[in-house]
């Protein structure tokens, strides 16, 4: 009886959603690069036409994007919407709200949680850990992935690759403004922060406040967003702050089942 289930369940798969989500799982394994159509039908086995059909009807909705920039696709920011739903119904409480709301306490300042979506990051979530600071961003504020602290700790994560693709695409806001980025200071950061988890911006962005970034990896070891505390310490107090920050990542990434390791990523 339960195998006789079991099987006319299997009949009642829907070829078109089951290739829908094989596409965008296959955009999924390299979330910052994009893929050809060519290379998507490849690696999904799915025809031509109907690949650029499931992809035409993804990007309508926003759950894939058309890279403007060279050709390929990549995932669309409607999956950011999803995802922040899951983790507001499921997982934020559960994974994020002692690990960060402890952070905030101990750093005596502002802490959020930022994902990646495209060449964008966006706020999902804010920890206060000194009411009255006045320092804040509101969910869903958006900031270029080259911004300030958490997008050097980003960056840290990338090839030497990706990275001149992004420095190419993207106006440099890791200094503050783009006429002020120095790149030989860039890559001097960023070596810092594959040693020691993490990067700071010590008031380029607005004179006095100051801030510590780390990435959160996935399971490749890939940036999927951050954790940024913000407020107005000294340069002094990163030595403390900066790897309570990094820890608070690692935590993150281990119990979204991801493995960290502060090394190098190698060159592709």
């Amino acid at each position: 009886m339960d195998g006789n289930f079991e099987s006319s369940a299997r009949n009642y798969k829907v070829p078109a959603v089951d290739q829908a989500i094989r596409i965008m799982l296959c955009l999924a394994d390299n979330p910052s690069i994009p893929k050809s159509l060519t290379e998507i039908c490849r690696e999904v086995g799915v025809h031509r036409s109907k690949a650029f059909s499931i992809l035409n009807t993804l990007n309508e909705y926003g759950f894939v994007k058309k890279n403007p920039n060279r050709k390929g696709y990549v995932l669309g920011p409607r999956l950011l919407m999803l995802t922040g739903k899951m983790l507001e119904n499921l997982s934020l409480p559960r994974l994020v709200d002692p690990i960060l709301s402890d952070l905030a306490k101990k750093a005596g300042a502002t802490v959020a949680l930022g994902m990646i979506s495209d060449n964008h990051t966006y706020v999902v979530a804010q920890y206060e850990g000194a009411p009255g600071l006045g320092v804040s961003a509101p969910i869903g504020y958006v900031t270029p992935v080259t911004y300030g602290a958490h997008g050097k700790a980003i960056a840290a994560f990338l090839t030497e690759r990706e990275l001149e693709e992004l420095l190419q695409k993207q106006k440099p806001y890791f200094h503050g403004t783009p006429d002020k980025f120095d790149k030989s200071r860039l890559l001097e950061e960023i070596a810092l922060c594959r040693r020691q988890g993490y990067s700071i911006e010590m008031g380029n962005l607005t004179p006095g406040l100051n801030a510590i970034a780390s990435a959160i990896l996935d399971h490749n070891r890939r940036p999927i967003g951050y954790i940024t505390v913000v407020g107005f310490f000294s340069e002094e107090d990163t030595l403390k702050l900066g790897p309570l920050t990094a820890e608070a990542a690692q935590k993150i990434s281990s119990e979204m089942g991801n493995i960290i390791f502060w090394k190098k990523p190698e060159n592709r």
